[in-house]
């Protein structure tokens, strides 16, 4: 979701927007219980954690001053629940487990930003006419040459060229305006 979407959802969770709350967990829910499980190893307790966070969002959406994109303030949130998920250990060994935030915050974003990327192209793949799909599909993923693509679509090789020009140009203009 893009930074004005969320700042719209954003406003309409202000005006306790039932609809914008749903939309809102339905995007960042699983990213974010894949946020904490990478430092806990726990499925549960990281869905756990990713309701309490959703919760609080519900419970405090009429005094929400977010200053910097909602995503970062929902990651940096479940930062807060990791460490204090650490903390609350009385054991030793789980002080000793408190993760290096800093360290693997970068892996786990990457990851996360993979994970979206590929979604937007599978969706700007999707978008394609069918013809020009086709093409771009059997050259990219079944990895045929353009001759062997020609050839087994009974087309020229410059209309296999030409379609998957296309398809790269729209599949850019589609990141272009979905991906941040």
């Amino acid at each position: 979701m893009g930074k004005d979407g969320d700042n719209i959802l954003l406003d309409l969770l202000k005006e306790s927007d039932q609809k914008a709350f749903k939309r809102l967990f339905y995007s960042y829910a699983e990213p974010l219980k894949t946020f904490i499980q990478y430092f806990i190893h726990n499925p549960e307790i990281a869905e756990e954690l990713v309701l309490d966070i959703f919760t609080s969002l519900w419970e405090n959406r009429k005094h929400l001053d977010i200053q910097t994109s909602l995503k970062a303030y929902l990651f940096q949130a479940a930062r807060n629940k990791v460490a204090s998920y650490f903390r609350s250990k009385k054991d030793q060994a789980y002080l000793e487990e408190i993760p290096d935030f800093d360290a693997a915050q970068d892996d786990v974003f990457s990851l996360l930003e993979v994970q979206e990327l590929s979604n937007l192209l599978e969706e700007a793949v999707s978008l394609l006419p069918e013809r020009c799909r086709e093409i771009f599909s059997k050259s990219r993923y079944d990895l045929l040459s353009n001759k062997e693509l020609a050839e087994n679509m009974n087309i020229s090789e410059k209309t296999v060229e030409n379609q998957i020009t296309i398809a790269l140009k729209k599949i850019r203009k589609f990141l272009d305006e979905k991906y941040l």
